[in-house]
């Protein structure tokens, strides 16, 4: 990853923030793609990608995710977590375009994304960080969010005088963890009773193999 500031300065579509928070490095730019490819991306991910709600183990018990999700990326880019698999896709062309929009901000080649689909409110992801060892020790995650607006909480793994971090991510914002962020803290999307409509999110990685 490049030296210095995460991001180049006016390389994106947006303004970049930085979190203020310790033992992290996260950056959102909120309206990282224009809205006319952030409507497309949605409208086409939605219809072209091979979605799939996954079931996991929890507690020995056969679960389905409250989501849907699918994984895409290079040859040998294997990808599990409780337990099950993810079947790996082959990049489509819209999802190389976005990874080339990334290596040109970032400066990191991403091999792989995992595409999350929350259908409306009851749909959610539990506390975790995405700390696998196959992503290796400081992992770089860049998420992309289309569609409706969700609410992405934060809290510190162990340091309880530090209050969880409430960010909305909103259609076409980009939001990037590095550094110490996957080791020191844990992230979720929380279930919402608002009525609220299909939101894509994306999130890029590196395999390390």
């Amino acid at each position: 990853m490049r030296q210095g500031s995460l991001f180049d300065q006016g390389s994106g579509n947006g303004t970049e923030q930085r979190l203020d928070l310790p033992d992290a490095d996260i950056r959102l730019i909120e309206h990282w793609l224009p809205l006319h490819d952030a409507n497309h991306y949605f409208q086409i991910l939605r219809q072209q990608l091979a979605w799939e709600q996954s079931v996991i183990q929890i507690y020995g018990k056969p679960t389905p995710i409250p989501r849907l999700n699918a994984w895409y990326g290079d040859p040998h880019c294997d990808y599990s977590y409780s337990g099950y698999q993810l079947p790996l896709h082959p990049w489509t062309e819209d999802l190389l375009a976005l990874r080339a929009q990334l290596h040109q901000l970032l400066g990191i080649s991403f091999n792989s994304v995992l595409a999350n689909c929350y259908r409306n409110g009851h749909d959610s992801v539990a506390w975790h960080a995405d700390n696998e060892p196959e992503l290796g020790p400081r992992p770089v995650i860049a998420s992309i969010s289309l569609g409706a607006s969700r609410r992405f909480v934060l809290k510190h793994r162990r340091r309880k005088d530090i209050d969880p971090v409430t960010i909305t991510l909103n259609h076409g914002a980009l939001l990037v963890m590095a550094g110490e962020t996957q080791h020191q803290w844990l992230h979720a999307l929380p279930k919402t009773r608002q009525a609220v409509g299909e939101r894509i999110n994306l999130t890029f990685r590196l395999i390390c193999r």
